[in-house]
């Protein structure tokens, strides 16, 4: 609007050329051609007569109705990327991921992860018995704070009390060293009976 009024002014001699260039930061002679086509159609002759027409890159449309119908066909429950990857690969269409990914989302194949709505985890019920489900962990750490090498400390949890069954503390974790715990966590599970 405010370019529509500044030509205006150069066209009623009011405003001289290299002063609308400045005001517009455009050079003189492209003023001049804005100035021709103000006279020659009006207001409407300075929007781009490119308007509503497509982009010099935009793709051709039998390229996007055939990506889409791949992607439909075969490629449902893959990412954009991967999609795209595989057009490349598999059928010869070179597209870049991001022109994929936008295609997918204007289709509704892909959904972008923040827009995607959150899945619910339910929490699972803690065992009813003592004994019915054990969880092994371990890690290595320095658990000593250096005074002493690094160790693995292998401990039974049991489900349904949240109680420490056996803890033990190895040089590292291996195979051996669980089932030498698992023996001793039985033996005393049995006393316990």
């Amino acid at each position: 609007m405010r370019g529509s009024r500044i030509i205006e002014a150069v066209v009623e001699h009011r405003l001289k050329l290299f002063q609308a260039a400045e005001r517009l930061q455009l050079c003189e002679r492209q003023v001049n051609r804005l100035v021709h086509r103000y006279q020659a159609s009006g207001p409407a002759g300075l929007a781009s007569a490119r308007r509503g027409q497509p982009g010099n890159r935009e793709l051709p449309a039998d390229l996007r109705a055939r990506a889409r119908a791949l992607v439909r066909e075969r490629y449902t429950g893959f990412g954009p990327t991967l999609a795209c990857e595989n057009l490349a690969e598999c059928h010869g269409v070179v597209l870049a991921k991001e022109t994929v990914r936008r295609w997918m989302q204007e289709a509704g194949l892909w959904i972008p992860r923040k827009q995607r709505p959150p899945k619910l985890h339910e929490p699972r019920n803690r065992r009813a018995c003592l004994g019915e489900l054990v969880q092994i962990d371990g890690s290595d750490h320095r658990w000593f704070e250096g005074r002493a090498p690094t160790c693995t400390p292998l401990v039974f949890i049991d489900d349904a009390t949240g109680r420490l069954m056996a803890l033990h503390f190895t040089a590292i974790r291996v195979d051996y060293s669980l089932e030498a715990l698992a023996w001793i966590s039985i033996d005393q599970a049995c006393r316990l009976l």
